[in-house]
């Protein structure tokens, strides 16, 4: 496969930008260069984007670990710990669920939607490790493969991107006596799952193409992501690279899944349907996605990150 599929292909032409995308699509490879196998090992928050084989379904979910629980194991190859001790767990893994769709299975653990595709064989997966200390980000996808400590991802993609609306974070605490809240499954928003959307900064967008997964970071002030209705979010696709892979993928497959994290008590919202993207004449962009599934995790994540310092590239927030 080249560097760009049909559907962003489409997108690039739509907005004249074939020429900065083909420029700006060097910078993709397969190789883990030195200072990305560095960066790897400081990270203690992994995101990770599939298809779940038993549904179909696209997620996003986040790994949490000591630094070193993820790491370049070679060239091309990033192997991430979830069975050791401490290190990772999907972060709708833990406690019992408590259905709020009349699930007949209300007394079991509910597991994180990407659970068996971690497990799975040759599964297409797309990872970020974003760090909010210093505004920097990776994105690494490929094919995974078990391990007896988690899994390995063999290296389709490899690249970084620019710090563009990452909100800095100075620090963070991993709080080993933190207990994870009841998880609760659902197919429409309630006010407090409402609240927590319109509080936040950022979130991360799974999405799936013929030839693989991707997983990317959407940031902004307080605000830019709108609730429609309680199935329904919208927001603003904000000017990028002009490589158009997440916009490309939704325009080939609209299976599309959303993790929204507190950085600060460390409560998860999975969400998964499907995103189409509306054009205006003056290029401006609009993502609409349409719930199917929602995963509500508290205090799911072990991390307590400082207070945000928004990025002077958020655009303002209409009122």
């Amino acid at each position: 496969m080249g560097t760009y599929h049909a559907g962003s292909l489409a997108v690039q032409e739509l907005m004249g930008v074939r020429d900065r995308a083909d420029h700006v699509g060097r910078s993709l490879g397969q190789d883990i260069k030195p200072v990305a196998a560095a960066f790897l090992e400081l990270q203690p928050l992994l995101v990770v984007g599939a298809a779940a084989p038993e549904t179909g379904r696209v997620w996003a979910s986040a790994l949490t670990g000591r630094p070193g629980f993820v790491r370049a194991t070679g060239p091309r190859r990033m192997s991430v710990l979830t069975r050791t001790g401490q290190e990772s767990v999907p972060a709708g893994a833990r406690g019992t669920a408590r259905a709020t769709t009349g699930d007949a299975h209300a007394r079991d653990v509910l597991k994180d939607p990407l659970a068996d595709a971690l497990t799975t064989p040759r599964t297409p997966i797309g990872t970020i490790a974003l760090d909010p200390r210093t505004r920097r980000r990776m994105r690494l996808n490929g094919r995974l493969r078990p391990t007896p400590g988690g899994f390995a991802v063999e290296a389709d993609q490899v690249f970084s991107n620019c710090p563009k609306y990452i909100q800095r974070r100075q620090s963070y605490e991993i709080l080993t006596d933190r207990t994870p809240g009841t998880p609760h499954r659902m197919t429409g928003l309630t006010p407090p799952q409402t609240e927590f959307v319109r509080a936040a900064d950022t979130f991360f967008l799974a999405t799936t193409h013929p030839g693989g997964a991707d997983v990317s970071h959407r940031g902004g002030n307080p605000g830019f992501v709108r609730i429609a209705s309680p199935r329904e979010l919208t927001w603003p696709d904000y000017p990028g690279n002009a490589m158009f892979l997440t916009l490309g993928n939704l325009r080939t497959d609209p299976r599309a899944g959303l993790l929204f994290l507190d950085w600060t008590t460390g409560t998860t919202l999975q969400l998964t349907g499907e995103a189409h993207t509306e054009f205006t004449a003056d290029g401006a962009r609009t993502v609409r996605f349409t719930l199917t599934e929602a995963r509500w995790a508290p205090a799911a994540l072990p991390l307590r990150w400082s207070p945000p310092e928004y990025s002077p590239a958020n655009p303002d927030v209409p009122g």
